[in-house]
């Protein structure tokens, strides 16, 4: 069997042009491990591939969810394992690439088969969270799983909201779910690189991309993402950018003002994402290098080890 080979880093980081690089080398076919970037009707916000991308080498899992939909971990791992199964059987390369951790996670240590959450357990805790707001959420999650609640910060709403739909749905604890994960590829079937820049020039190139993403029109694509009327809290309505771009649509601050928010919550964003993969693959491959062709070099040098 061909091996995988896994591209993960924060955003801004130049996923695209190394994944692309590494599949006309290997003979590969990329497959998104972005949790934004799999939905429609957001390619500029959320980065995907240009259209000229799209043209080199076969794509997949790209704008390809309906945005009022809630894609889980579990959604993502069926489809990537069915694509990988598919390019394996054409003698061709996965090459799996995005910032999404838990993507990662998942193929390569495990996570919990947690049940699917039926609409009323999801609707309740919409209810919940309407009637008591985030404290009476936060108290409800740590009322049914104490554990998990730990580790979450009181801010993040969507992950509280999680633990108490399973509680609701299954009557059990989603940390209860933890004990028996297994991971999705063995060992010897991947590979997994880092990309893991600098962390001042990644935050320049931040800001620099996001003033690029509203000249070519990222305000407009938000606008007609708005006029879809989702709910603000499915998970495309959260995609870096898309809340304070709306709210400057709204009239509730100045474009100048909600631009300034979008980079600092890219910026946040990127050095969570650096965390969790220094934190979580310690002993994958590292690329330093912002520069598309110095990047390229030293994946070269990965790639020399490829399995033949």
């Amino acid at each position: 069997m061909t091996r995988c080979l896994l591209i993960a880093g924060p955003t801004a980081a130049g996923k695209t042009a190394l994944a692309l690089a590494a599949a006309q080398a290997l003979d590969g076919e990329i497959i998104n491990a972005d949790s934004m970037q799999i939905y429609a009707g957001l390619p500029l916000i959320t980065a995907q591939p240009s259209m000229d991308d799209f043209s080199k080498v076969p794509h997949h899992l790209f704008g390809c969810v309906d945005p009022a939909m809630r894609w889980s971990v579990g959604h993502w791992t069926e489809a990537a394992l069915a694509l990988i199964a598919d390019i394996h059987e054409r003698g061709r390369t996965p090459i799996l690439v995005g910032g999404t951790g838990l993507y990662f996670l998942a193929m390569t240590k495990g996570l919990a088969p947690v049940p699917e959450i039926d609409a009323d357990s999801r609707q309740q805790v919409v209810d919940l969270l309407a009637a008591t707001g985030p404290e009476g959420l936060r108290s409800e999650a740590e009322r049914l799983d104490p554990v998990a609640a730990a580790r979450i910060k009181p801010a993040d709403l969507q992950r509280q909201m999680r633990i108490v739909e399973v509680g609701y749905a299954t009557g059990e604890a989603l940390s209860s779910f933890h004990a028996d994960t297994r991971p999705m590829l063995e060992a010897d079937e991947w590979s997994g690189i880092v990309i893991e820049p600098e962390r001042q020039p990644l935050y320049d190139r931040i800001n620099h991309r996001f003033e690029l993403m509203l000249e070519a029109g990222a305000l407009d694509e938000v606008r007609a993402f708005a006029a879809l009327g989702l709910d603000p809290l499915l998970p495309a309505s959260k995609a870096l950018g898309v809340p304070p771009l709306m709210a400057h649509l709204r009239g509730e601050m100045t474009l100048e003002d909600a631009v300034r928010l979008a980079q600092r919550d890219s910026r946040r964003y990127a050095k969570r994402q650096m965390t969790w993969f220094r934190n979580q693959h310690p002993d994958w491959s590292r690329i330093h290098s912002l520069d598309a062709a110095g990047a390229a070099r030293e994946l070269g040098g990965i790639l020399d080890a490829w399995p033949a």
